[in-house]
């Protein structure tokens, strides 16, 4: 009985976390969207037309979103469900970066799928955020700091990017190696255990709680968003913004559905 309690309020909570969750704005026609305004509008049209390029000439997808509030949402969680609610990244490839921005509460998450994964890592797209998107906004220049960004993302993906962090931030992909191999090991070890013990015909194991900032639980069980209920409405959100240049004669995001929570987070 109490386990059978203990699914009705997993699944209660399941419910309600859809209903009141943050809304999913409708598929956009551009690739800069700035619900909050603080782009001008050459400046959006420059990183709109720089955006499209660099999809014409590798068939990548990178968008921007400035949302004026995160509205109680966790920024990890309400930016994952934007980029694979979009599509950001062609299906085939899954080759999208979502760059996302909350202006009230001053968080930036960069979202990357699977098919970027490879060179926009973890730990440069965190390096990205810090050491160039974070002192622009900290002087009011979102322009900067987002041109910057995609600036970096380029030359990440063309292997030109450097790394100019001082102090602390040097020797960070050490570091972050050795915690990913002791995680490894951690698992090996914990699956050789498991594997041992004798099978009383249980349902298997749930991580539960909050998840981190890649997207596990406590437990180590990957929390599985659900694919639905997600990018109706919405439409008076985007009506508010003026444009940034025109989308007419672009196709659109290409429905990519390869965000697995890649990426890192930030605030400044």
């Amino acid at each position: 009985m109490k386990m059978k309690s203990l699914l009705l309020l997993l699944s209660s909570l399941w419910v309600l976390n859809g209903v009141f969750a943050k809304e999913i704005p409708a598929r956009p026609q551009t690739m800069v969207n700035d619900y909050a305004g603080v782009l001008s509008p050459a400046q959006s049209s420059a990183l709109e037309q720089k955006l499209r390029a660099y999809e014409k000439s590798t068939s990548t997808q990178i968008g921007i979103v400035i949302d004026r509030s995160l509205e109680g949402e966790d920024a990890f969680e309400y930016s994952y469900r934007l980029a694979q609610a979009w599509g950001i990244g062609q299906k085939d490839k899954d080759n999208g970066v979502l760059i996302y921005v909350a202006q009230a509460e001053r968080k930036i998450r960069i979202v990357t799928n699977v098919g970027v994964q490879g060179f926009l890592t973890d730990a440069l797209s965190k390096r990205i955020i810090e050491n160039t998107i974070t002192p622009a906004f900290k002087k009011g220049d979102f322009y900067a700091g987002l041109d910057g960004a995609v600036n970096d993302i380029i030359k990440v993906a063309e292997g030109e990017f450097t790394n100019d962090a001082k102090g602390k931030n040097t020797g960070g992909g050490a570091i972050s190696f050795l915690i990913l191999l002791a995680i490894i090991i951690g698992v090996i070890v914990l699956f050789s255990v498991l594997s041992r013990r004798p099978n009383n015909g249980g349902g298997g194991y749930y991580g539960g709680g909050r998840y981190d900032d890649r997207g596990y639980g406590p437990g180590g069980g990957w929390i599985i968003f659900p694919g639905g209920g997600f990018g109706g409405g919405g439409s008076d959100r985007n009506s508010d913004w003026g444009g940034n240049g025109g989308g007419d004669d672009w196709g659109g995001f290409g429905g990519s559905d390869g965000f697995d929570g890649g990426g890192a987070g930030g605030d400044w």
